[in-house]
């Protein structure tokens, strides 16, 4: 069913992967957007795509939500009609390095907190209020099974999405009253991704790490992130963990081929 025109979606990190994925969800059922990245030339592509396509208004936001003053220099240039946002998709998130703690690179580590922990927290810190205001909103984070379990070499990243899991958890005691939702999708392994790429440095051969199973595809994510989205006012689905059917843990996958 499409929606009233006024609905808005905020997706940060909308250049690739989950979010790119979500974004196409959206467009087609007619949510306007606003796109935010670091590669406004995608953003631009991803624009006039939808706009032509599916008639939607889009609004893209080109930064970094790493750096705070930029963050919120770029949200409140947003006139009053882009501010009045329904939907937060906090998915800019990454992982860099796949170290043992003892030999982890201090610039990984900051650029995951930076990223997946503080970037979170300062989109949540400017677009929350104006759904408190409204007594209306609904925030999602994704998450991942790196939130629930921790597995070698994933150390500080893991720690990151477990801050995530436990953000949500604040998130939603604080938020509850006044009438907005916080979810957070976990999922497993996804392909059609930049995160093997990102992890180790855009090494093309030991981002291969799909070949011998079926993950998840950011469309998968992209399809559940929206049905949490769209569930009657009085539902809120609070977390969703999510793997393929070969995966049963961040460790425990069935390599033996594609099935």
């Amino acid at each position: 069913m499409k929606v009233p025109y006024s609905k808005i979606v905020l997706i940060t990190g909308a250049t690739s992967g989950i979010g790119k994925a979500t974004s196409a969800r959206f467009a087609e059922q007619g949510y306007n957007l606003i796109l935010t990245g670091r590669r406004l030339s995608i953003l631009e592509e991803l624009k006039n795509k939808y706009t032509r396509k599916f008639k939607i208004k889009v609004k893209i936001l080109s930064f970094d939500v790493r750096d705070a003053a930029m963050t919120k220099k770029v949200i409140n240039s947003l006139d009053s009609n882009w501010r009045k946002i329904d939907i937060l998709l906090n998915n800019a998130g990454l992982a860099k390095g796949f170290d043992p703690i003892h030999k982890g690179k201090l610039t990984d580590w900051e650029t995951m907190i930076d990223t997946n922990v503080k970037g979170l927290l300062y989109m949540t810190r400017l677009i929350s209020p104006g759904m408190v205001k409204r007594r209306s909103g609904h925030i999602i984070n994704i998450c991942s099974t790196a939130g629930h379990e921790v597995y070698p070499n994933g150390n500080v990243y893991c720690a990151t999405k477990y801050a995530v899991a436990a953000l949500t958890k604040g998130m939603r005691l604080d938020l509850t009253q006044y009438g907005i939702k916080v979810s957070q999708i976990s999922p497993g392994a996804v392909e059609e991704t930049e995160f093997a790429l990102n992890r180790f440095d855009g090494d093309v051969e030991k981002a291969k790490i799909y070949e011998d199973y079926n993950p998840l595809t950011s469309s998968d994510v992209a399809r559940t992130i929206y049905f949490v989205a769209t569930q009657p006012k009085h539902v809120n689905i609070q977390d969703v963990l999510m793997m393929g059917s070969q995966q049963a843990s961040s460790t425990q996958i069935d390599r033996s081929g594609r099935k």
